[in-house]
């Protein structure tokens, strides 16, 4: 019976980035779970402030900010799933993150140790925050045009400065990000064209455009300087939609990722190809759950933002697997 468990599983796990931040996030997981407010209290140690005070009492404004979201969300991120292991969640066949996620991914695969990867991402948010003045870069959601027509469309408003998609997030939905006059001139073209919905988003940095270059550059030294090992559990790079391999290879890939588009689309159609029938979730917000349904319609998709979900979440795994133990 357990072999027959053990290869019928196929739960992939995903990891949010920026974007899912909430005010008070996790607070009811953090009442019931001793392991978030652990998990938060090393992030603090390693950022010199009380990122779990900062989180639930803190201005929507400051946890917006690129130096305080990203180590929140990778923080946030391993809570959830050290949650969803003192709960008795099925260990995940494999994982991914959307951008920032990628790094929660490799932490809770056992790639690196969270407390390295916590001061990887403050200076990976500090380098991203500093290349760019405040006002210069923007990055905008573009629904309802096809992934050909938004890169058409901004080449033409490349004419002006840089504009290029960024995230291929789902069919029809795709962010695009550059300088500020570009992007704004790609929106315009967009909304001629045909797009059900093409709107600016409330950020500065243009993150995983070419803009971000250097800083990807810049965060090659302190990758160089991290301790990584192969991953338990395979987890599959957004930028190439191929799991990583071993330390030089995340090293590689971690730096390129800064500006490098996100190709969640691939991501989540690899992870299917490679078995996966239920994706799952794990961090603040519902977005990426959202997504997949939108890319694999008819997978089975959950997700663990508090209490409610993770037992949704919990119940159905423990009824998909005895369902599939009997029928065998």
């Amino acid at each position: 019976m357990h072999a027959v468990m053990e290869r019928e599983l196929t739960i992939a796990m995903v990891f949010p980035g920026q974007g899912s931040q909430a005010q008070g996030m996790q607070a009811d997981l953090a009442a019931e779970y001793p392991v978030v407010q652990e998990t938060y209290a090393t992030a603090s140690e390693v950022l010199g402030y009380d990122l779990w005070e900062l989180v639930q009492t803190g201005s929507a404004e400051r946890l917006a900010e690129t130096v305080v979201t990203q180590p929140a969300m990778l923080a946030a991120g391993v809570a959830a799933y050290r949650v969803w292991g003192d709960a008795g969640g099925t260990t995940p066949s494999q994982m991914a993150g959307h951008s920032l996620g990628e790094y929660t991914a490799l932490v809770c695969a056992g790639a690196v140790d969270f407390v390295d990867a916590m001061r990887v991402v403050k200076h990976r948010s500090e380098l991203m925050q500093e290349a760019m003045p405040v006002g210069i870069g923007a990055m905008a959601a573009v629904l309802g045009l096809d992934d050909d027509k938004i890169i058409s469309l901004c080449d033409e408003a490349s004419t002006i400065g840089i504009a290029e998609p960024v995230n291929f997030n789902s069919p029809g939905q795709v962010v695009i990000a550059g300088h500020a006059t570009a992007v704004a001139q790609a929106v315009e073209y967009a909304k001629e064209h045909g797009a059900r919905r093409a709107i600016v988003l409330p950020v500065s940095v243009p993150s995983h455009s070419s803009l971000m270059r250097e800083a990807g550059l810049s965060l090659a030294e302190t990758l160089d300087a991290t301790q990584f090992s192969p991953p338990s559990i395979p987890v599959v790079n957004a930028a190439t939609a191929v799991p990583y391999t071993d330390a030089a290879d995340i090293r590689t890939k971690l730096s390129a990722q800064v500006y490098s588009p996100v190709l969640w689309v691939r991501t989540v159609e690899a992870m299917l190809e490679a078995g996966a029938t239920s994706i799952i979730e794990c961090g603040p917000g519902k977005i990426l759950a959202g997504l997949v349904r939108r890319i694999a319609k008819g997978t089975e998709v959950g997700f663990i933002d508090n209490l409610k979900s993770l037992r949704n979440a919990l119940q159905n795994s423990v009824y998909r697997q005895a369902t599939r133990i009997f029928h065998e």
